[in-house]
């Protein structure tokens, strides 16, 4: 059921995503550096919290593009899928060709589901998440600067799928060297949104290998396409990235 659920969802949003394309008449490419960490730390054999966040930056690491710090409380339904729900916040900075007028920041509330299958050698992760996002996008004040504008409420669907196989083995386990492609679609929706309803469409792929008691370390790449409000520009964000991950189990079985 996932899997056909999967493909009606990527065949539609890949439909919008073309059908955008054919609207926008402004490129930019920029290159962007980003370090992250994501933690689900257990403290029950059922509940468990989620921390992560996320240093963005612009022209080797030179200048701020975005800081972003997430919480939020997990349960887990089973081995393979779990619920959680929580705050986010975003700090965003003006960069590339295309920079917005000033400094912003942005406050979310998430929820989400993730369901893990194992495929062979292959494992399969899916995550959907739906985003409740107050922007205070700048706008021009009254001594002629720009400045944070009141929140601007818009709803978003993010859904991710991942695949990672081992590098060696039939199993990604402790010491494993593995590679990772995934693809995630992000998509606003809501009175606030103006011409685009695609907001992002993000494609990676990474190696990282599993260090014992700690999690996944991975280095890779994504192409991040952002299209913008305007339904006229589309910035190509090429971006290095260098993530941490981890799954911590503090709760001990009696």
């Amino acid at each position: 059921m996932r899997t056909i659920l999967f493909f009606i969802l990527f065949i539609a949003l890949q439909t919008k995503i073309y059908a955008q394309n054919s609207l926008i008449k402004s490129y930019a490419n920029n290159f962007n550096q980003w370090v992250s960490y994501s933690g689900d730390l257990k403290f029950s054999k059922k509940w468990g919290f989620h921390l992560d966040g996320s240093l963005r930056k612009n022209e080797l690491f030179s200048k701020p593009q975005q800081s972003i710090i997430r919480i939020g409380i997990n349960y887990h339904i089973n081995t393979q899928v779990f619920i959680a729900a929580g705050y986010c916040f975003v700090e965003n900075a003006p960069y590339g060709t295309f920079p917005s007028k000033a400094s912003f920041s942005e406050n979310r509330f998430w929820e989400q589901v993730q369901i893990k299958t194992q495929l062979q050698r292959f494992e399969w992760s899916t995550r959907f998440r739906l985003e409740q996002r107050f922007s205070n996008t700048p706008i021009l004040k009254s001594n002629n600067f720009y400045g944070e504008g009141p929140a601007i409420f818009t709803n978003r669907l993010r859904v991710l799928n991942r695949f990672s196989i081992p590098l060696k083995g039939k199993t990604i386990q402790d010491k494993s060297y593995y590679l990772s492609i995934s693809n995630e679609i992000l998509v606003s929706y809501g009175k606030n949104v103006a011409a685009n309803t695609l907001d992002q469409n993000r494609v990676s792929l990474a190696i990282g290998k599993i260090i014992p008691t700690i999690g996944r370390l991975e280095l890779g790449y994504l192409l991040l396409s952002l299209y913008k409000p305007d339904g006229i520009k589309i910035e190509r964000n090429h971006i290095l990235q260098i993530g941490l991950s981890s799954s911590l189990d503090f709760f001990k079985k009696k």
